[in-house]
């Protein structure tokens, strides 16, 4: 098989799902391997097929969180706040108290070993102000990223009906989370977390058992079976595994490494170079890669420190402002922060396209405790170019902008898909006056109200 970009590689899906389910493991539902080398898919078993993905939903929660403490809004030592609603989740949890706080670092690593739930909901809470718009920015994220059949209604992935993704998607968020943020995954190779006295073992035995597992997280509910997202190096080989719907523990693992020992002879030994194929397939410039080194076994904050306020959210809008030259619509895809030094912000498309959802806009009072306004730098027909200029904005107004976070809000004209390009959390003053300071360096936008 060529090398190929998953981008390109994932929009053949279904040739590759009817190829893989000729040999199919019938330890699970669902599976797929991938060359983390070439991005090349080496397995797929019903890898589109809708299911449950339980704790896997954890995974989206720490993207989420890493983007905003690259950007600075928190770091491994701030307290996060308990709420009686965090603390009420089900078990598995740490059993949080109400009023309680829980570091950032702590919370990380709960999630990680022992899947806490009630960890999970305290993330939310902090991050998005409440679990419901944790849970849009989420599925908004998981669209940005590509996962056009993920979709969030909670932060741990307790029992919901709607929440539901595939294996191909959380191959797809394996993959992000490795190459977004390299510097943060290393967690994920936690074998033991010491809390408040106690000792927690990772669920992922694949972590004990299997040469070279690097992690990242095991799942279940009785909705979901036995869930697993694997990534095991071996010399320069690098393989991604997702089973889903393993009937135990101990047939998912095994299904997991028999599937994996199958592929380490297509597996290739090419390291991958500079170039990011996802960016560069979009038409963005090569990013620098962050350094991997670890931050959890500090005691210091290996990034600034935070303040406790939680940060700005995107709102999701519905019906669209007059602006010059764009026309109108009804929907929003936030992005996730980062800040300007990293990355430009590249829209990834790695998987086939689906309509996104349109969700609703969060409550009044959530919005104007957010900051009900935004600032508008570009629409276009091109989900990279929106990016692109988000990223170029950023890059030439770091100050102005630092904070807000950027997205693209989708509409549809005359057949075509739009993607207005946004900066977002200002009050009415600030996006007025951040935009006549963006137009004072020659760069054109508009303040407008969140829909």
């Amino acid at each position: 098989m060529t090398q190929i970009s998953l981008v390109l590689l994932l929009a053949f899906g279904v040739t590759l799902t009817h190829v893989g389910e000729a040999f199919a493991d019938k330890r699970v539902k669902a599976a797929i391997i991938v060359d983390a080398n070439t991005n090349n898919v080496l397995y797929s078993q019903s890898a589109d097929v809708l299911r449950s993905p339980a704790s896997l939903t954890k995974i989206m929660t720490l993207y989420v969180l890493f983007a905003y403490m690259r950007a600075g809004r928190f770091s491994p030592d701030t307290q996060l706040k308990v709420s009686k609603h965090a603390a009420s989740q089900s078990p598995t949890k740490l059993y949080l108290k109400p009023g309680s706080t829980i570091a950032v670092k702590d919370a990380i690593k709960a999630l990680v070993t022992k899947s806490a739930n009630d960890a999970a909901a305290v993330v939310a809470e902090n991050v998005g102000g409440s679990e419901e718009n944790f849970a849009r920015i989420m599925t908004q994220t998981a669209r940005n990223l590509g996962m056009k059949k993920t979709t969030y209604r909670n932060a741990s992935g307790l029992p919901n009906n709607e929440q539901l993704t595939t294996a191909r998607d959380q191959a797809i968020l394996a993959m992000h989370i490795m190459q977004d943020y390299p510097e943060y995954y290393t967690v994920f190779e936690t074998k033991y977390f010491d809390y408040k006295g106690r000792k927690y073992r990772n669920h992922n035995r694949l972590l004990f058992t299997y040469k070279g597992t690097t992690g990242i997280k095991t799942g279940y509910t009785r909705a979901s079976g036995f869930n697993l997202t694997a990534a095991v190096h071996r010399g320069d080989k690098h393989l991604v595994g997702v089973v889903l719907g393993g009937n135990t523990s101990s047939l998912r693992n095994a299904a997991m490494t028999s599937l994996l020992d199958k592929h380490w002879s297509k597996a290739s030994s090419k390291k991958p170079g500079a170039t990011n194929f996802i960016a560069s397939l979009l038409g963005a410039p090569n990013p620098p890669r962050p350094s991997r080194k670890p931050i959890f076994s500090v005691a210091s904050a290996a990034v600034p420190v935070a303040s406790h306020t939680p940060p700005a959210q995107p709102a999701v809008a519905q019906p669209a402002v007059a602006q010059p030259a764009v026309a109108q619509a009804p929907a929003v895809q936030p992005a996730v922060a980062q800040p300007a030094q990293q990355r430009p912000i590249v829209q990834a498309s790695l998987a086939p396209s689906l309509a996104p959802n349109r969700l609703s806009a969060p409550s009044p009072a959530s919005a104007n405790r957010m900051g009900n306004y935004h600032v508008q730098v570009g629409s276009y027909t091109s989900p990279a170019d929106a990016q692109n200029r988000l990223g170029m904005v950023r890059q030439r107004a770091p100050k102005l902008l630092d904070g807000h976070l950027p997205f693209t809000a989708t509409f549809e004209k005359d057949n075509k898909e739009w993607y207005r390009a946004r900066f977002a959390g200002f009050t009415k003053s600030d996006a007025r006056s951040t935009c006549e300071a963006l137009k004072r360096l020659r760069l054109d936008c508009i303040a407008l109200a969140a829909e």
